[in-house]
């Protein structure tokens, strides 16, 4: 699992506190909500997928209000 940055994908860090991530195409929702919560010390409150027409698959991670998208994305480097 890693995070993707697009343009879109900041828009999303900084209106919508979401963040994206490319993760394996077998891993359920449960399964990237562990991850990220292991991974990045944050919590998820809502996800949405969808698989790529390359046969990626995107995350899209709504973090609680507790936590801010943008300073996770600071500490990963990506903005």
């Amino acid at each position: 699992m890693f995070p993707l940055m697009t343009e879109r994908s900041v828009n999303m860090i900084e209106n919508e506190n979401k963040l994206v991530f490319i993760c394996d195409r077998r891993a359920n929702k449960h399964q990237i909500a562990a991850a990220i919560k292991e991974l990045y010390e944050v919590e998820a409150e809502d996800i949405n997928t969808l698989i790529t027409r390359k046969g990626t698959k995107k995350a899209f991670v709504k973090l609680t209000d507790e936590y801010d998208a943008s300073d996770v994305a600071i500490r990963l480097g990506i903005l």
